[in-house]
């Protein structure tokens, strides 16, 4: 089978790469000449454990094509993936250009039957929109073509992508015609053989699928962050709360875990998204507004307990930062915690030495934007743990990458200025640390 995937960031190439390793035979378009050259080359645009392998692999084994040109494939191929980016407008609405642009160009250019599929995840509503934009096509070249479109919203996590792809919890996918129905069965057909849930639906239920879904964890997270400020008021502690709660059947353990506030590119434009989709029908998400006002709120809670060890004294402390990314095994900037932070930090004057496995790169870029708006303000990108911590007055843990986990405390206690430490993802041992002389503050506890 032969496919098309339009999009090469990290649901496009992952999907492609996955497909091709199921043995499909996948060309992977992107309008970024650059981007697609250096795939050419073996070169990957994102960091996703196991990925540059298999892209590699299946390239080698001419499963896996990378173009510029979509005219020049969709002949070849019955089944086109629209994997392109809707970032959010001012207003938190989906931005639909590109993938307006992907159907239109597909009706520009096809000369036989396709079926249009959108991975990307786009507000209810716009398969209609998106089934209009080719039929125009086809109508201004006076010409009569058979084309299906259909949804298959992605649930893929940064940093566990392909595992989500090849052993995914649930398919699911919108169809309005039994062809398009059997041409996603014939795609989908390893993953059933692998008895995983492949879920059809109609296709607006489909796109409601994917925003209801992100709308409920990030809604999970932030009930718990909320309780876990609540928790330190009270003199509760958040761990204890969550395993007492977690245990619940109907509740579950998932995504429980109190922390500094989400980011990433789905959850917050997400929930925007829904936010704004209820509004131009005249329903208010009254949930999901407090959502985003807690997760707003969280950002800022590292600060403000650094800000209370110091009495509002930060100017000219030296502060270590671990972890840029929005979360681990991902370069991904994206609302990441970490710039809220950093963005305060710089505001009032602090000395700042970060460290992160692989976000570094990214972070700089981000960071660099930052500083340009801003007055004075000194940042160091540390070559280590043990390098960022040096001379430092606190120690602040954003993201909770494995090898933040188990520190050699005795060489850091030394090494630092003044031994506190702010855990923002509550993955420390308070006895331990306050054993080993370090003042500890965490989330809730």
């Amino acid at each position: 089978m032969k496919i098309a995937i339009v999009g090469t960031g990290y649901v496009g190439l992952v999907s492609g790469a996955c497909f091709a390793e199921m043995g499909v035979n996948v060309t992977c378009v992107d309008i970024d000449a650059k981007k697609i050259e250096n795939l050419k080359n073996g070169v990957i645009p994102i960091f996703e454990p196991g990925l540059e392998d298999m892209v590699l692999r299946n390239v080698h084994a001419e499963r896996l094509y990378f173009t510029t040109n979509l005219r020049g494939v969709l002949d070849d191929v019955e089944v086109v993936f629209s994997a392109v980016g809707t970032p959010p407008d001012e207003d938190g609405s989906a931005d639909l250009k590109y993938v307006l642009e992907v159907a239109r160009t597909v009706g520009r250019y096809m000369n036989n039957y396709k079926l249009l599929v959108t991975k990307s995840t786009v507000p209810v509503g716009t398969a209609v929109l998106v089934k209009k934009a080719i039929q125009e096509e086809l109508d201004k070249r006076q010409v009569s073509i058979a084309f299906d479109v259909a949804s298959n919203p992605e649930f893929l996590k940064e940093g566990d992508a392909i595992n989500d792809f090849r052993s995914p919890d649930r398919v699911v996918i919108g169809v309005e015609s039994d062809k398009a129905k059997e041409l996603l069965t014939r795609l989908y057909r390893p993953l059933m053989l692998n008895n995983f849930r492949v879920i059809f639906m109609d296709i607006p239920s489909a796109e409601m699928t994917k925003y209801a879904a992100n709308a409920m964890l990030a809604t999970r997270i932030s009930f718990m962050n909320d309780v876990a400020n609540l928790c330190e008021l009270l003199g509760a502690d958040v761990n204890m709360v969550r395993k007492g709660i977690g245990t619940d059947q109907r509740i579950g353990s998932k995504f429980l875990y109190p922390g500094c506030g989400y980011g990433g590119s789905c959850f917050p434009k997400d929930v925007k998204a829904l936010i704004h989709t209820a509004e131009k029908v005249g329903y208010e998400m009254q949930v999901l507004k407090a959502v985003e006002e807690v997760n707003a709120y969280q950002k800022t809670v590292l600060f403000e307990k650094l800000n209370n060890h110091y009495g509002g004294e930060l100017k000219d402390k030296t502060i270590a930062i671990w972890g840029l990314s929005f979360k681990p095994d991902t370069d991904d900037m994206r609302e990441a915690t970490s710039l809220v932070l950093i963005k305060r930090l710089l505001e009032v004057g602090a000395n700042i030495r970060v460290f992160d496995p692989v976000a570094i790169h990214e972070a700089q870029q981000n960071i660099q934007r930052l500083m340009s708006d801003l007055p004075i303000g000194k940042i160091t990108y540390a070559k280590d743990i043990y390098d960022a911590v040096y001379d430092a007055d606190a120690l602040l843990l954003v993201t909770e990458w494995k090898e933040f986990r188990m520190p050699g405390w005795e060489v850091i206690k030394r090494s630092m200025k003044k031994a506190l430490v702010i855990d923002g993802r509550n993955i420390y041992n308070n006895k331990e640390l306050r054993e080993l002389g370090f003042v500890y503050d965490s989330i809730g506890s």
